[in-house]
């Protein structure tokens, strides 16, 4: 299976999220939200240090 790098970050961002929401707060509606907070900011901070990098290069 190959995946692109920013395929990559998703499915390793997915997951971590998962086990953050659960790992980290006892409600169910909890659980979600904050999933779903860390999952955005793993694939805004990705993008925002992609382009950083892009930036740094050029």
């Amino acid at each position: 299976m190959m995946l692109s790098h920013f395929a990559a970050v998703l499915v390793f961002s997915l997951l971590t999220s998962v086990v953050f929401g659960i790992t980290q707060r006892s409600e169910a509606r909890a659980m979600v939200r904050y999933g779903a907070y860390c999952f955005a900011l793993f694939v805004g901070g990705t993008i925002v240090a992609s382009w950083l990098m892009w930036l740094i290069h050029h």
